[in-house]
């Protein structure tokens, strides 16, 4: 064991470091601070905590503008001083966000989240109802949707703040290593939750837990080595640990599928499409069925599913027809269950534009063609195609309709559609 600060308890690994770190480290000014914290990494926990509610301040800013906090009721934190924060679906409509509903200051989310479970603990409640506590410290109490972004990452330094404290083996100390997991990795700091989950994985190892939890550990760290860019590796590891995940929960257990959805993402990334398709044709369906046309594991599939279909260089055109149709299902519903501002509906949004893109390189007709266009129920008019990849001011954003066509009477329409209910070859 190494030497240690006699006054806050600084561990170093022997006396040349420790007295370079009090004469050139700036420890001589933080030792009294660190010591009233608790310790070092109580204190660091602390100041990363700080900075991570003002960057979540700092980026809601314009979102809560004129609002107060549904808890406290106040605009300004009483006793922190810290603005206001809104990280869920609460409130969206039409496209933006309104309303009060979900605005809070992330101490008021923490505090709440801090009680409740002290009160499941205290009151021995069942696994169940103590789960549903837990849940504040990473869900919306009041839309029941997850936090996302730097509001989730703020949240994830203050669960892991309150309970460091703990003992290493404590359950409630390793849920919140993994909490801040899970925010860091939110708000896309890749490599500082790379390295949180992999300190969990060795302690988890360390204190003998279950082969289940561990396969649970080792999927939440094969996302982040795919989030880090080291997509052989996150591929190498949930290929080893979904059959065990199929073994232990079956197929149609929650985190069986949301493996599946990460094994079919690391798939895709290295351009493996016949086996992402192959592994979500399997998935979808059970996940549909399990969790719900709406849930976000299934929407998520639902779009992966999409991308492979159009990705694949072999992919035909009946292949990038499907995929349009798939997200632009998606599309309203992501935006309906989530708010537009959410990660899944705007990574779907995305993704169709690219699709119809892709759709549009496909074209029947070329420039010149003598085409028919259907115009009411069974009217079809003859015309000549005039340009591809149309598009006019009041047009969805990233849409192209695929031909304006000039009609034999000189007047000027849209095909919306490149199929033969819409438009064919003439006569």
């Amino acid at each position: 064991m190494g030497k240690k600060c006699g006054r806050c308890s600084t561990r170093y690994c022997g006396r040349t470091c420790q007295e370079y770190h009090w004469k050139d480290g700036g420890h001589d000014k933080l030792c009294k601070q660190i010591k009233r914290s608790g310790g070092a990494e109580q204190y660091n926990a602390n100041n990363k905590y700080t900075e991570a509610v003002a960057a979540a301040v700092e980026k809601c800013e314009d979102d809560t503008k004129g609002q107060t906090c549904y808890i406290c009721l106040e605009a300004v934190h009483p006793r922190t001083g810290e603005g206001l924060v809104r990280g869920c679906a609460c409130g969206d409509r039409d496209g933006v966000a309104s309303g009060s509903t979900g605005v809070a200051h992330v101490s008021c989310l923490a505090e709440q989240a801090k009680i409740l479970v002290a009160e499941a603990e205290e009151n021995k409640l069942d696994i169940k109802v103590w789960n549903e506590r837990w849940d504040r410290w990473h869900t919306c109490s009041l839309c029941e949707q997850e936090y996302h972004g730097v509001v989730y990452c703020a949240l994830g330094w203050a669960c892991w703040k309150t309970y460091l404290g703990r003992p290493e083996a404590d359950q409630t100390r390793l849920l919140a290593i993994s909490q801040l997991g899970h925010g860091l990795s939110s708000s896309e700091h890749h490599e500082d939750a790379l390295s949180v989950k992999e300190a969990e994985l060795s302690m988890r190892r360390r204190l003998g837990d279950s082969e289940q939890i561990i396969l649970a550990v080792q999927a939440n760290l094969a996302g982040s080595y795919s989030l880090s860019g080291r997509d052989a590796q996150a591929l190498d590891l949930l290929r080893d640990i979904y059959p065990g995940f199929l073994k232990h929960y079956g197929e149609e257990n929650d985190q069986t599928l949301g493996l599946a959805l990460n094994y079919a993402s690391a798939l895709g990334v290295l351009g493996r499409f016949e086996e992402a398709k192959s592994l979500l044709r399997k998935s979808i369906p059970v996940a549909r069925r399990v969790l719900g046309e709406e849930f976000n594991t299934t929407v998520l599939m639902g779009r992966l599913y999409a991308e492979a279909l159009c990705k694949d260089d072999r992919a035909s055109r009946d292949d990038k027809v499907e995929a349009v149709a798939m997200l632009e299902e998606l599309s309203p519903i992501a935006r309906r269950v989530f708010g537009p501002l959410h990660p899944t509906t705007t990574g779907i949004q995305c993704s169709l534009t690219t699709a119809r893109r892709k759709l549009l390189l496909c074209l029947r007709f070329a420039i010149g063609a003598r085409v028919e266009c259907l115009i009411s129920d069974d009217t079809w008019v003859p015309g000549r195609v005039i340009k591809l990849h149309y598009h006019e001011s009041g047009f969805e954003p990233g849409y192209f309709a695929p031909y304006q066509i000039e009609l034999d009477d000189g007047k000027l329409i849209y095909a919306p559609d490149d199929d033969d209910e819409c438009i064919r070859a003439a006569s």
